[in-house]
């Protein structure tokens, strides 16, 4: 079987898609699928930026990954909105038995449903959905989804051989952009263990001189992270603990200036780490390590890894009552959910956490031993298989 995933940007470019597409062919090809990857020449989107020129001639990963970067077309300058003319033609070239589309709202919907029209190539396509009022990139871009949330979802959608989505919730929220949706498959993300902390028992700590227990974020520094409100739980919280600082682990989304002078603002400009994108993944291990928990206050988020990742190291997590993340933490067992944009909930999940060392310590064994271990790989791409066998009919899997 030959399948092709269609990915706005792919590794080494940073992000949770990025690395859902890379782990689903890595290990298709493992098992006799012949999987491939057309994507951009993307670094990130917000900023702008491309892949160096080594890269984006690759046309074959150092795991054995075919995958062609297309050469991506701003519509203008605020909208950052990828425009990828060729993939059509590339989709055609290739002929694939069927085309595995990443997120809903891009262009790749378009090659992939002009694919399934004209040359009569079936498509499914995981969303990785968030709803046009959480998208991050300026109210630009937010008026071009709700105009394409209005005009092509139907069409896009409802050509789709099977949607797949990642939690019940993000099913109900696409319902409201399209009530009649194709087949809906929930098939949750994998985890990807990161390698083991480096030695030490407070590595990160005195790589960066952090004084002190931390609190930790790790994610795109994006408007829908919530870090304003972050800032203001830690600002009331570092009241009746002057001992903590606030570690903020993250590659640039558009925000990382206001964010610092926020801080500033609120007096913070000592208790707050603005340490950046962490590429060493063993670094990021004792980081999550050496944490007291992680917090990830988002007023959205389709799933969110990183809440995966802190539980692998055994820490507790504070997180928002917002998408799928509900479906991760079990409020009370492996970490504390709050509403969003309340930094008063906020700052209480976290100081509880702080005093009460047992119920810490609970919490991140009830993680690591009972939640992380539901999310493999191993799954998803069976699972993949299965919709792609009922797609092309019965027999047509490995």
């Amino acid at each position: 079987m030959r399948v092709l995933h269609v990915s706005t940007r792919f590794a080494p470019g940073p992000g949770g898609v990025e690395r859902h597409v890379r782990e689903v062919a890595l290990r298709q090809r493992r098992d006799g699928i012949d999987a491939q990857v057309l994507t951009s020449d993307l670094f990130t989107e917000i900023p702008w930026a491309r892949l160096p020129p080594e890269v984006q001639e690759v046309q074959q990963t150092s795991e054995g990954i075919p995958v062609r970067h297309h050469h991506a077309y701003a519509l203008s300058d605020d909208l950052h909105y990828p425009f990828l003319p060729g993939l059509y033609f590339d989709i055609r070239r290739i002929r694939p038995d069927i085309v595995h589309v990443h997120t809903y709202g891009t262009y790749q919907g378009f090659s992939a449903l002009f694919g399934e029209a004209l040359s009569g190539i079936p498509y499914v396509m995981t969303a990785h959905y968030h709803p046009t009022w959480s998208i991050w990139g300026g109210e630009g871009r937010k008026r071009l989804r709700r105009t394409y949330d209005r005009f092509l979802a139907s069409s896009v959608l409802n050509h789709a051989a099977r949607l797949i989505v990642q939690t019940h919730e993000e099913e109900r929220l696409l319902r409201e952009v399209e009530p009649k949706l194709p087949p809906v498959a929930i098939v949750p993300p994998g985890y990807t263990p990161l390698p083991a902390p480096l030695g030490g028992a407070e590595a990160f700590r005195e790589r960066y001189q952090v004084p002190g227990p931390y609190l930790l974020f790790v994610g795109r520094l994006a408007s829908n992270k919530g870090l304003d409100v972050l800032l203001q739980a830690f600002e009331r919280l570092v009241r009746a603990h002057p001992e903590l600082t606030l570690v903020v682990v993250g590659e640039d989304g558009g925000v990382r200036d206001e964010t610092i002078s926020r801080a500033a603002s609120l007096g913070l400009e000592r208790k707050v780490r603005m340490v950046g994108f962490l590429e060493d993944e063993r670094l990021l291990s004792s980081t999550y390590r050496d944490a007291e928990l992680l917090v990830l206050p988002s007023e959205y988020e389709a799933f969110g890894l990183v809440l995966l990742e802190s539980m692998a190291q055994g820490r507790p997590v504070v997180s928002t009552k917002v998408g799928g993340i509900p479906e991760v933490v079990d409020d009370g067992k492996n970490g504390i959910l709050v509403p969003p944009r309340d930094p008063v909930a906020l700052e209480g999940a976290m100081q509880r956490l702080i005093e009460d060392r047992s119920l810490s310590s609970k919490m991140g064994d009830y993680g690591r031993n009972h939640t992380v271990p539901m999310y493999t790989w191993e799954r998803v791409v069976s699972s993949l298989d299965q919709i792609y066998s009922e797609v092309l009919g019965k027999g047509a899997g490995r």
